[in-house]
């Protein structure tokens, strides 16, 4: 099998149109994340998977390569999966699913949620899980939690704190789910053609999809946050991590 990382960028957001092309230390931020994830050690191609020529033309600029998609796609999956019809990929081939607004993505990401897929017999799809440091995002919507079993696969994805203790003093870890997915080509047809579930459609997460039709899937937890941009005040925040961190600019 081979493994390709497609990155699904629209140009149309509601809370920050446009951003796969904001600035980040001058750069634009879909170049960030193409150049970290092209840095993991078992990939064959990176591609971005849009919906606009701007942005075609700016990956383009820097050297890599995009496929123009339809404007209709239901979701960053459906994107993904035209992109793959379009680039004939083989069934048994690893699909790995990077939203194109986590500029501070760590190339190991890649090489962690592709893992499972060497190590062990008939995965389909995985994930990536961080142990939450910031305690502010345990009850922020905006970061989905996720609980596993202790198989390592995934029960529930939720914006509320999850689990949730009734007890004060119970100690436990609450764990972030990162927007990376990996799935074999044969699964993301699967995933794509499953009509929207319940839970889905409340919480608004679409990985639940695969939850509710009985699917498994597997979680791994990563040593590394991957920070995404939703807000244009985000990009501020990416920027102090950038300079405290001394994470280098793509080049």
């Amino acid at each position: 099998m081979d493994c390709f990382v497609i990155i699904p960028s629209r140009y149309g957001s509601t809370r920050f149109e446009g951003k796969s092309l904001a600035l980040i230390k001058g750069t634009p931020m879909i170049e960030w994340v193409y150049r970290r994830v092209e840095q993991a050690d078992h990939i064959a191609n990176v591609v971005v998977a849009t919906d606009d020529k701007r942005i075609v033309s700016a990956v383009s600029g820097f050297g890599g390569q995009a496929i123009l998609t339809g404007s209709d796609a239901r979701s960053g999956t459906d994107r993904v999966a035209e992109a793959v019809e379009t680039m004939g990929l083989r069934p048994e081939d690893i699909v790995v699913n990077v939203q194109g607004d986590q500029p501070l993505i760590h190339p190991e990401c890649i090489d962690e949620v592709i893992r499972p897929f060497l190590d062990e017999p008939d995965v389909q799809m995985t994930t990536l899980a961080y142990r939450i440091q910031n305690e502010a995002e345990i009850t922020n919507p905006k970061d989905v939690k996720v609980t596993f079993d202790r198989k390592g696969f995934a029960l529930y994805f939720s914006r509320s704190p999850i689990p949730l203790a009734r007890d004060r003093e119970t100690v436990f870890d609450t764990y972030k789910h990162l927007g990376v997915y990996a799935y074999t080509r044969w699964f993301l047809e699967t995933f794509r053609n499953l009509p929207e579930g319940r839970l889905e459609h409340i919480e608004k997460l679409e990985q639940l999809r695969v939850l509710e039709h009985g699917y498994p899937l597997r979680v791994v937890i990563s040593a590394h946050d991957s920070p995404e941009v939703d807000l244009p005040e985000d990009i501020t925040r990416v920027e102090t991590i950038i300079k405290d961190g001394r994470i280098p600019k793509p080049v």
